[in-house]
């Protein structure tokens, strides 16, 4: 709350004596700052709501080359580099895959036109490609289970051939049925509600009821696949943590509370008889009612290595030990600048703080293919440099912010996770930021949007099953369909002790 401003007061009622008139105007100058520095955070937080519903949700100034005024002693910011201008692309028919399978058919002369000519030989031909779309059909499947009446050392008993018609008991849903309702939900993002009306142009009647069923049916018959999953996960050199919230329609409410996914991803390359080997990438989402940090605290409790994650304090406990290292994100300290300088009319120093971080990052594109020992290399002889300017540059202009707004809020991010911040630096297989997590925490949140809350804590598991599933498929490049198809049918009659073979892996 802004406090009220101080009465006005006359000449008259101004005190007399020197001590008396310097402490009343140091009192006024102390409440002109409060209100400003009130003033300032109000304007950020009015900024940053009209941005959140009005704005584009790029991370990106418009005109990122502006000019400082500022001449003093400390480094100034770089010069961002030029863009170079795109080439134009025409746009046109697109390129069609060699690999989609091909109807060839011929056209040719009619027999009128073929007896307008005194004779005619061929000679070649012209080929042009469409691209034809069939739509998808449900079909029924028989399955004829022979029966035979058996004898054997003189008793008679009846043998059935065995036969697996649905991953789950007491269904007729097929396994690439679930793995189509799947999609549609987590990777299409598509309500329920939606995919019984298309089901229904198709002819059948599957009712959502029965629809979300068999979709937490399937998330549970899948969820055997986390343990080795995140056993194969805990062996990264490199972990991410970060987690998104859930809201959550429990029976018998009227409203939603917040719940949480809590997200981890690991990753990273190690170096084996002299080559960079790489730890195929998987994620992890878990279902949690809070964001409490004893949930990473559980999850990490065996874990060794680098962990990446923003500056949250719920996960200092997991540095006590020593086992995990701290790595800082650079996006979340760039973000604090970017929504300063996104709301002010003229380039300041969010702004130039802006362009520090604009280098450094200007550095890992150069060398994001490379193998980790040139990154280092180069983070070594290159991004450090720039970071001990940028620290300099920092603590000199930190000196008279008001401690309470927003740029000095951010100022004060950068300084004190500094170290945490730099760390990237100190290994090739480390990554500037979180952005890597944040990406495959982005389709929960379109799904978020389209299906609006998850039913019941038993909906929230699966959903937390499926974007583990299909977000570690699609890293490493696996389309999900055919790996949840081809899944759902072994699944059920797969030897427990091999399950990890099934995961959604790089091999």
């Amino acid at each position: 709350m802004i406090a009220m401003p101080p009465t006005a007061i006359t000449v008259a009622e101004l005190p007399v004596e020197p001590d008396a008139l310097q402490a009343f105007a140091l009192e006024q100058n102390r409440l002109a700052c409060v209100l400003w520095e009130q003033l300032e955070a109000l304007q950020h937080q009015i900024a940053q709501a009209n941005r959140a519903r009005f704005g584009v949700s790029s991370e990106r100034l418009a005109g990122q080359a502006e000019l400082f005024d500022a001449a003093m002693e400390l480094p100034v910011p770089p010069e961002p580099a030029e863009t170079p201008v795109a080439g134009h692309t025409r746009k046109g028919r697109p390129a069609l895959s060699k690999d989609l399978p091909r109807t060839r058919i011929e056209y040719d002369l009619n027999d009128e036109q073929k007896a307008a000519f005194d004779s005619l030989e061929r000679i070649g031909e012209e080929r042009s490609e469409t691209l034809h779309y069939e739509p998808s059909r449900l079909t029924v499947i028989e399955h004829i289970r022979f029966k035979y009446a058996a004898k054997k050392d003189g008793e008679s008993t009846i043998v059935t051939a065995s036969a697996q018609p649905s991953p789950l008991p007491k269904s007729n849903a097929s396994a690439s049925l679930l793995a189509n309702i799947l999609v549609n939900t987590y990777v299409d993002h598509l309500p329920l509600n939606r995919q019984e009306m298309r089901y229904a142009r198709r002819g059948v009647h599957l009712p959502r009821a029965t629809l979300c069923e068999w979709k937490l049916a399937a998330a549970e018959l899948l969820e055997v696949l986390l343990p080795p999953l995140r056993a194969h996960q805990l062996q990264a050199p490199r972990m991410h943590v970060d987690d998104t919230t859930l809201p959550l329609l429990e029976k018998g409410r009227t409203a939603t509370r917040t719940a949480r996914l809590w997200g981890y991803l690991g990753a990273g390359q190690r170096e084996e008889n002299g080559v960079w080997v790489d730890h195929p990438p998987a994620v992890v989402f878990e279902f949690a009612e809070s964001r409490s940090g004893s949930h990473p605290l559980r999850y990490l409790q065996k874990y060794k290595g680098y962990l990446q994650a923003d500056a949250y304090s719920g996960h200092d406990a997991l540095y006590d030990s020593g086992d995990i290292v701290e790595v800082g994100c650079w996006a979340h300290c760039r973000r604090r600048f970017f929504e300063i300088a996104k709301a002010q009319s003229k380039p300041g120093l969010a702004a130039q703080a802006l362009q520090w971080i604009a280098r450094l990052y200007a550095i890992e594109s150069r060398i994001k293919d490379q193998t980790p020992d040139i990154k280092y290399a180069a983070r070594q002889t290159e991004a450090l440099p720039v970071l001990a300017q940028f620290r300099q540059w920092l603590e000199g202009n930190v000196i008279g912010l008001l401690p309470q707004a927003p740029l000095a809020k951010a100022f004060g991010y950068a300084l004190r996770h500094w170290q945490a911040l730099i760390r990237y630096t100190g290994n090739g297989i480390l990554l500037p930021d979180n952005n890597a997590l944040e990406r495959q925490i982005r389709p929960i949140a379109i799904g978020r949007a389209n299906w609006m809350f998850a039913g019941s804590p038993r909906g929230a598991r699966a959903a937390a099953t499926m974007y583990s599933l299909i977000g570690t498929a699609r890293l490493n490049r696996i389309e999900p369909y055919a790996w949840l198809e081809r899944t759902l049918e072994q699944l059920p009659s797969y030897p427990f002790n091999r399950v990890h073979e099934l995961l959604p892996l790089a091999r």
